[in-house]
């Protein structure tokens, strides 16, 4: 029958199906999906102390991902900090958290419940340890604590981790020769104006808000750290290799620095979840951290610190395979 036909019959015919083709392959490619499918489902982020670094950078990084991951739906808890994140996620009861490095070290050494499956997804910023008292105080080194109410963070944050082994490095033992006061940055800078607290540690990115707003209402004094405490830390033993000697710019708390830098040490943050994690989740989240620095670091100023040149190093964990999908694709 085809070859009864016209010449021009014989070319429309052709035609037509040449476009039949092209309509059947192109509602097939729409019918079909190629690839992964795009990540979904909810995802916990445990963040920390409420006014803390944390919480902010989570509440912000909770916006990005929701433009980036829209499938996605990501639910933020508050915590005390590094330790208990760092437990949330090897336990499961979180997927994704930050925490320092030194506290992941300790978790690891310590062989915790779940310490095996952590993996890291980006180096983020470093973290400054801050002891701050009233300006008119006697206090102008560690040692000079000796016997007076110190905050110390939370048991389950980074803070008391630092604290303790700060205090030790200069001697004192952190129990017995001061006055712990178990709390965390959102109640401590009061309850030093109150004068139920002669100090306090803090471990942050710079500046954090809550001792910014302390330093502007009430005047305050950060007391230097010098590196030799840095050095005793070393060597204590390998979790604590991840402290480095660091200066607090001279502007960071204008008003409590009088122009001064002060010495101190810095430990950095990571961000952290598990080897059973999502591989695609993983990239997509580790590629809005990057994407996002500047827009988060416009309101929450660490961020402005996470380099993507730098993000890989998660030691002491392995990187997730999902961030590192995401590294290679951007590496040039």
């Amino acid at each position: 029958m085809f070859a009864s036909l016209s010449r021009a019959a014989r070319r429309r015919v052709l035609a037509l199906s040449a476009a039949l083709l092209v309509v059947g392959g192109a509602l097939v490619w729409w019918l079909v999906p190629f690839g992964s499918p795009a990540p979904s489902g909810t995802v916990t982020f445990s963040t920390g102390v409420p006014t803390g670094v944390y919480q902010r950078y989570g509440k912000l990084l909770k916006q990005a991902l929701a433009e980036d991951l829209p499938e996605v739906s990501i639910r933020l808890t508050d915590s005390e900090g590094s330790q208990q994140n760092l437990a949330r996620v090897a336990s499961g009861e979180a997927d994704f958290t930050v925490a320092t490095a030194d506290a992941v070290a300790q978790y690891q050494r310590e062989r915790k419940p779940g310490f095996e499956r952590l993996r890291g997804c980006a180096r983020l910023y470093d973290d400054y340890v801050q002891l701050v008292v009233r300006k008119g105080s006697a206090i102008r080194k560690v040692q000079d604590l000796r016997g007076l109410r110190v905050g110390v963070g939370q048991d389950g944050s980074g803070v008391r981790l630092i604290a303790d082994r700060v205090l030790a490095a200069a001697g004192l033992a952190p129990v017995r020769d001061i006055e712990p006061v178990s709390a965390g940055i959102d109640t401590m800078p009061g309850h030093l104006e109150s004068g139920d607290l002669d100090a306090f540690f803090w471990s942050g990115g710079l500046p954090t808000h809550a001792v910014q707003t302390l330093s502007e209402r009430f005047e305050v004094r950060l007391i230097p750290l010098d590196g030799t405490l840095v050095d005793r830390l070393h060597d204590v033993g390998e979790s604590t290799r991840h402290y480095r000697s660091a200066v607090i710019p001279a502007d960071a708390y204008a008003k409590a620095q009088d122009g001064q830098q002060v010495g101190t040490l810095a430990v950095a943050n990571l961000l952290v979840t598990t080897v059973e994690a999502d591989p695609d989740l993983v990239e997509g989240f580790t590629r809005t951290v990057i994407r996002s620095r500047d827009e988060i670091g416009g309101q929450v100023h660490p961020a402005q610190l996470v380099d993507l040149r730098t993000a890989i190093y998660t030691e002491p964990l392995t990187l997730h395979e999902g961030a590192r999908r995401y590294y290679r694709s951007v590496k040039p």
